[in-house]
C-alpha cells in the first residue's frame, strides 16, 4: 500500500477591509482628529480617496452640523481646493471622498532629504491660496496635515478636508460659525482663531517639508500645535544644518511662520503667500518679485511725493532765473523726492551719455542743476505728485517722519565726516541709505507697518524680566516681503543710472560686522553715513538706552572718523535744533547756537525729544 500523502489545506486570504461599498486599501495619514483612506469604490471600480472624522459624530444632530459644514465647503469653486466627488455615510462613518486621479498626498512625496525650497514654496503658495478663499467664505480646514495636500502631475497642489475633522470637545458647546447660521461674536472669534491655526499649520507643514523630518518627531500637526505657545513652551524652527540648504529670505519666512511670539506669526493665509511670491518671484527671474513690482510703482509715481508745502516751494522755484546754483541747491534738497529726481534725471543713460560720459555718477544737487538748468528743475517740479499721493492718513503720517529721520541723519553725518569731503556728497549719500526705507513706505505702506511691528520688543510678562527682542529689519523684511529693504532700495538706484560704486556706497555697513578702515573715498563716504545713520536709528530707543547706543557707535567709528562720544552727542543734538532739517550744512561746521539748551550729554528731555520724534 502507498501511504496517502497529506493533504495540504487551502491557504485563507485575509478577508478585505470595508467601509460599506468602499474597500479599504491604504490608511494615507491620521490625526487625532481626522484621516485619509485610499479606496476602492467596489461600485464604479474607482480609487478614491475618503477624508473621515477620526471619531464618529455623537449623535443625528452632531451629524447633521457636520454635512452642514462639509457641504459649505464642497460648494466652494477654487483652483486650489480639492473638488469632491461625494458627501456621504457609511455604518455611522460620514466621509467627504476625492478622485484618486487628482494627484498623491505630500505625505506620500515626503523625502527624508527634505524637498527643494522653490517646490516646497511653490505648492505652499497653491495651498494658502485656496485657504484664503475658504477663509474669506467663512470655511476653516481645523486639521492641515501633509496627507490633506494633494500634488498632481502637474505640479499643482490642491487642499482637501474642508471641515471634515469634528469639534474638539472643549469647542462643543459653540459650533463654528460655518456650521451655524446664526452668528454672534464668539462664533466669528472662534472662526477667526481656526483660520490663525490654518495658517499655522501650514508652516508646520512647510517645516517638515523641508526638513525632511516633523518638527518634535511628531508627524501629526495639531499636536505639533498644543506644543508651541500659547499651549506649550517649546519652539519650531529650521535648523542650521540641513540636507538641503534653504535660502536667507526662506528661512526667516518659514520662521516666522511658526516663531514662537504669536504676534510675529502670520495672521492670515494671503499674507503669508505673498511673502511667499515675493521671494519666489525675485529667486526666479532677476528684477522680479518685490523689485519688478515696486520699479512699476515707482515709474507711474515717482519714488516719493513731493513735501509737504510742496506746492509754495514749487511756486517759488517757478518764479526763479537768476539765483545762484547753491540757493537753488538748498530749496531744492528740502524736499527729498526733487532731490532724487534731479539724480535720476541726470544719471539716466541718455543724459549721461550725452553730457557727463565717464565722469561718473552725479551726486550733488548743484552739479545736476549745472547740467539741467532752471526750467529743467521747473519740469522736474511739475512732474511730481502732490503730498501724500496715495497714502492714506496714517500712511502719509509714518513717511512723513521717516523723511524727517533721514534728514536728520544726514545732518549729523555732515558734522562727522572728516576734513575734505563735500557736505552735500555726505548729506545725500545718508539719504541714500535709507531710499530703500523710504520708498517701501511709499509704495508698501502695509507692509512697512508689518515690518515695523515685527522689530519692535515684546514687554515681557513677568516684571525684572527682559523684554522679548524683535526681529532685526532684514528678517523682517524678508517675512513679508520676501526681499531685504536695501535690495529694494540698490534696484530703485540702479534704475537711475546708479553704478557699482554708489550702490556700494548706499548699503549700510552691517551691524553685526566689525568696520574696517576706509581703503577708498567710496569707503569712507559708506561709513560715515553709515554712522549718521546708526546715531539716529539709537535716538529711536528707551532714553536709558540712547546715550549706551551712541557709545557703540563711536566704538564702531571712532578710529576711522576720528570722532568721540561728545562728538556724536553734539551733532545728534544739532541735528534735534536745526531748523526742522530744510537747510543744509554746506563747507562748515555745524552751528551749535541751536544746541546751548543741551548739555554735553543728552538730557532727559532731549531723549525723550529725540525718541518722540
Amino acid at each position: 500500500m502507498v501511504a496517502a500523502s497529506p493533504v495540504t489545506p487551502p491557504q485563507k486570504t485575509p478577508a478585505a477591509r470595508r467601509l460599506g461599498r468602499f474597500e479599504l486599501l491604504k490608511l494615507l495619514g491620521k490625526s487625532t482628529r481626522s484621516m485619509v483612506w485610499l479606496v476602492n469604490d467596489t461600485r464604479n471600480q474607482q480609487e478614491l480617496l475618503l477624508v473621515l472624522p477620526r471619531t464618529q459624530p455623537a449623535d443625528p444632530q452632531a451629524l447633521d452640523q457636520w454635512q452642514q459644514g462639509v457641504r459649505k465647503a464642497a460648494r466652494l469653486n477654487h483652483p486650489h481646493m480639492a473638488h469632491v466627488v461625494e458627501i456621504g455615510e457609511q455604518e455611522r462613518w460620514p466621509f467627504v471622498a476625492y478622485d484618486r486621479a487628482n494627484g498623491v498626498t505630500l505625505a506620500e512625496r515626503l523625502a527624508p532629504q527634505g524637498t527643494p525650497a522653490a517646490d516646497v514654496a511653490r505648492w505652499m503658495i497653491h495651498a494658502l491660496d485656496g485657504l484664503a478663499f475658504a477663509h474669506e467664505a467663512g470655511v476653516t480646514h481645523r486639521d492641515l496635515q501633509t496627507h490633506m495636500l494633494l500634488l498632481s502631475e502637474q505640479g499643482t497642489v490642491r487642499v482637501m478636508g474642508f471641515e471634515v475633522a469634528l469639534d474638539d470637545p472643549a469647542d462643543a458647546e459653540v459650533p463654528t460659525i460655518a456650521r451655524n447660521l446664526s452668528v454672534d461674536p464668539s462664533q466669528l472669534r472662534q472662526q477667526r482663531d481656526a483660520a490663525v491655526r490654518d495658517v499655522l499649520a501650514l508652516g508646520v507643514v512647510m517645516h517638515h517639508l523641508l526638513v525632511g523630518q516633523p518638527a518634535f518627531e511628531e508627524p501629526d500637526v495639531g499636536r505639533v500645535i498644543e506644543r508651541l505657545p500659547p499651549q506649550g513652551q517649546e519652539f519650531v524652527r529650521l535648523p542650521w544644518s540641513m540636507p538641503r540648504p534653504v535660502p536667507e529670505p526662506l528661512r526667516a519666512i518659514v520662521n516666522r511662520s511658526t516663531d514662537r511670539q504669536e504676534r510675529h506669526r502670520y495672521r492670515n493665509a494671503r499674507t503669508f503667500a505673498h511673502a511667499l511670491s515675493g521671494w519666489l518671484d525675485s529667486e526666479a527671474q532677476q528684477g522680479g518679485g518685490p523689485q519688478a513690482l515696486l520699479l512699476d510703482r515707482v515709474r507711474t509715481l515717482g519714488p516719493l511725493p513731493a513735501s509737504r508745502g510742496g506746492n509754495i516751494r514749487a511756486a517759488r522755484l517757478m518764479r526763479m532765473e537768476r539765483e545762484r546754483t547753491n540757493e537753488l541747491a538748498e530749496l531744492v534738497l528740502r524736499d527729498l523726492a526733487l532731490a532724487f529726481e534731479l539724480l535720476r534725471l541726470v544719471n539716466t543713460a541718455k543724459v549721461r551719455g550725452t553730457q557727463v560720459a565717464g565722469n561718473g555718477p552725479v551726486l550733488t544737487v548743484r552739479r545736476a542743476i549745472a547740467m539741467i538748468g532752471l526750467e529743467g528743475v521747473q519740469r522736474a517740479v511739475q512732474g511730481l505728485r502732490p503730498w501724500p499721493g496715495p497714502l492714506n492718513e496714517q500712511g502719509a503720517k509714518d513717511l512723513e517722519q521717516l523723511i524727517e529721520r533721514a534728514k536728520r541723519a544726514g545732518r549729523v553725518a555732515q558734522s562727522l565726516r572728516p576734513a575734505g569731503y563735500d557736505a552735500e556728497v555726505v548729506y545725500l549719500v545718508t539719504l541714500l541709505q535709507n531710499l530703500g526705507r523710504l520708498v517701501v513706505q511709499y509704495h508698501f505702506a502695509d507692509e512697512a507697518a508689518q515690518i515695523r511691528r515685527l522689530t519692535l520688543p515684546e514687554p515681557s510678562a513677568k516684571p525684572g524680566e527682559p523684554d522679548e527682542p524683535g526681529m532685526s529689519e532684514e528678517t523682517a523684511a524678508f517675512a513679508v516681503l520676501g526681499a531685504d529693504i536695501e535690495t529694494l532700495g540698490a534696484a530703485v538706484a540702479r534704475h537711475w543710472g546708479m553704478d557699482d560704486n554708489v550702490l556700494h556706497m548706499i548699503r549700510r555697513l552691517p551691524m553685526n560686522a566689525p568696520v574696517r578702515s576706509a581703503d577708498t573715498d567710496e569707503d569712507m563716504l559708506r561709513a560715515v553715513a553709515s554712522a549718521g545713520n546708526e546715531a539716529v536709528d539709537a535716538l529711536s530707543l528707551p532714553a536709558p538706552q540712547v546715550n549706551p547706543a551712541l557709545n557703540r557707535v563711536v566704538q564702531r567709528y571712532g578710529r576711522m572718523l576720528s570722532i568721540t562720544l561728545r562728538d556724536i552727542q553734539e551733532a545728534v543734538q544739532a541735528a534735534l535744533y536745526d531748523n526742522g532739517g530744510d537747510e543744509l550744512v554746506e563747507g562748515r561746521e555745524v552751528d551749535r547756537e541751536d544746541s546751548r539748551r543741551g548739555t554735553q550729554e543728552l538730557s532727559t528731555e532731549d531723549e525723550e525729544t529725540a525718541t518722540g520724534g
